[in-house]
């Protein structure tokens, strides 16, 4: 376990293996765990970083904004503190939208992207992450905490069950969410999700020049699958591929196929 201390709030951070550097981004409501195998299998071939958003894991939750653009902000100041000069990123679901926002505010950093089930526009998620976005629950979840706890309590075990519906290993699944979930206080888990649902980076996409992987479970019910046609549309470099057999956690439903893309993707493209 690393740490490291930005203007915006601490970093936790996991970092192995040798080679070119590589960033790895989790999604709402998970940490650098799910990005456990990941390191394992691609560890022996680059040197992986995978970070925990404020609020997220055991990175700081006492930053002033847990925003996608603070989320931006946390991966340039992460780079420049470790004297990365410029990496490929990968972010599942939120973090992959991370890194597409990441890519276009500072190109010379981003060398490539992939983007593994992530809304390119916040419309695409599904109506359970809306309702979590809606503005309200923010101030509420902070001005009455008795409330969040009670709504967190109830929300866990939901999780667990719900992890059956969004993986085919729901049991390994649900246990990673509930315990990564029962750390992020009310403004993280409300915040992020809402200004997620805010974001929609279509328009602007066809600034990016590097190559772009999108990476899509055709079984996913958190964010409509229909985004690979919006990132392919939007992004001129961009290509994609369809796992037919996977939902929203292709590296957990098709492993071997999934590491297999992204280490090909890493190489050459």
């Amino acid at each position: 376990m690393a740490s490291l201390v930005t203007e915006q709030g601490i970093v936790h951070y996991e970092a192995y293996g040798r080679g070119r550097p590589v960033l790895l981004l989790h999604g709402w409501l998970n940490s650098w765990a799910l990005w456990r195998n990941t390191i394992e299998l691609l560890g022996k071939e680059f040197r992986l970083y995978a970070l925990d958003f404020f609020g997220f894991g055991d990175s700081g939750a006492q930053a002033e904004e847990f925003s996608v653009n603070n989320f931006v902000l946390m991966v340039d100041s992460f780079m420049d503190r470790m004297g990365i000069v410029k990496a490929p990123l990968v972010g599942h679901s939120m973090g992959g939208t991370v890194a597409l926002s990441a890519a276009l505010r500072h190109p010379e950093k981003v060398v490539k992207v992939i983007v593994v089930g992530s809304p390119v526009q916040g419309a695409s998620l599904s109506p359970l992450l809306k309702l979590a976005g809606y503005r309200g629950w923010v101030g509420l979840g902070q001005t009455t905490p008795v409330l969040y706890n009670a709504f967190q309590r109830g929300f866990v075990p939901f999780l667990r069950a719900y992890a059956y519906l969004m993986a085919k290993d729901g049991k390994s699944l649900g246990s990673m969410l509930t315990n990564d979930a029962a750390k992020i206080t009310a403004a993280p888990f409300f915040e992020s999700i809402g200004t997620l649902r805010e974001t929609d980076l279509r328009s602007r996409l066809i600034e990016l020049h590097m190559p772009i992987l999108g990476i899509y479970g055709k079984k996913d019910i958190i964010v409509d699958p229909g985004q690979w046609k919006v990132l392919q549309e939007s992004a001129p470099t961009s290509k994609v591929e369809l796992f037919e057999g996977s939902g929203h956690f292709p590296m957990m439903d098709e492993s071997e196929r999934f590491h297999a893309a992204v280490r090909d993707f890493l190489y050459h493209s």
